[in-house]
Parts: C-alpha cells; structure tokens; sequence
C-alpha cells in the first residue's frame, strides 16, 4: 500500500489530506474491467471552533507506474476543485439540488441555462448569489445583460 499526505493552511483552517493507494485484488478485477487501483482518501478539516472528516473510496483505471499515490491525491484536490467550483456554486445559487425537474432532456437544458447565467453573471465580476436575487428582483436588467454580452 501505498501514502500520502498534504497539510495546508489557510483562510483560519488547517486541511490534511491522506490518500492511501494499492491495486485492484483480482475478485474485484472481474466487476470492474480496465480498474487498475483503489483509493481511500480521507479529508480533514479544522477550523477554530470545530473539525470535519470525510473519507472518499474511489477505483481507477490509472496504472501505479504512471501516477504515484502524490500525484493521485493531487489529482483528487484538482477534481473537487472544479467540483466546489461548478456544481456547488450552481446548487448554492440556484438550488439545483432542490429541484424536482427528472425526465427527459429537462434536466440538461435547466444545467445548461444555470451555466450559461453563471457566464453572463463571472463576466460582469458579479458574485453569482447577490446577482441572481438581483436579477430576479428585476428581470429587464437579466434580459439587458443577457442581450449586451
């Protein structure tokens, strides 16, 4: 098995990652064709006045011999990243997670109307939450931004 660790300090926190790497035993290899390991990741975070844990398994098709398990939990950071970055802005400003829309290409064309507001929204360096209740409260300023892009 293989490890590693990152501590990073910032914004009044203390984030350590672990990744703990070996490969995929070969009962498992039958379920999941191409799978070359299997991840255990585990995220704390400490902040003053409370602490957070999360423990993550993931399966990869990325051989040892091309990623080290440094690289893998670097990979791993850059992922949620474009998580954090992307979906949870959009739930956070739109709620997505609460909405009820699930059959048929309804769901796609709401994710793709929530990103493109998102892009209308970063263009002019709005902060996406304040400019969505904006807009909402006055819909010709959305129509006017949307058509001046």
């Amino acid at each position: 098995m293989r490890r590693a660790e990152t501590i990073e300090k910032a914004h009044g926190r203390i984030e350590t990652r672990r990744i703990a790497v070996r490969p995929i035993p070969a009962r498992l290899d039958r379920d999941w064709p191409g799978a070359r390991q299997i991840l255990r990741i585990e995220r704390l975070r400490e902040l003053k006045d409370r602490c957070s844990r999360q423990v993550v398994y993931a399966i990869t098709s990325i051989p040892p011999e091309l990623m080290d398990a440094e690289a893998l939990l670097a990979l791993a950071r850059a992922h949620r990243q474009i998580d954090n970055r992307l979906f949870r802005v959009r739930d956070g400003t739109f709620a997505e997670d609460a909405c009820r829309v699930r059959t048929r290409n309804a769901p796609a064309a709401l994710a793709h109307l929530r990103n493109a507001s998102l892009t209308l929204i970063r263009k002019r360096k709005l902060k996406p939450k304040p400019a969505r209740e904006a807009f909402a409260a006055n819909p010709k300023a959305a129509i006017r931004a949307g058509t001046n892009s």
